[in-house]
């Protein structure tokens, strides 16, 4: 079962998120690092199909 790059971004980004919202994770830059998880793992899931 092969699991593409896009699947996999999504999860670090919905994993980060949580982690973020119950944590009060912070890292340099998070918004922006945030965003471009984000893009990067609609623009893979779009590909995808």
């Amino acid at each position: 079962m092969a699991v593409d790059i896009g699947t996999i971004l999504l999860a670090i980004w919905l994993i980060l998120t949580g982690l973020t919202a119950f944590v009060r994770l912070s890292f340099p830059n998070r918004d922006r690092v945030m965003a471009v998880i984000a893009l990067l793992a609609g623009i893979f899931l779009l590909i995808r199909r």
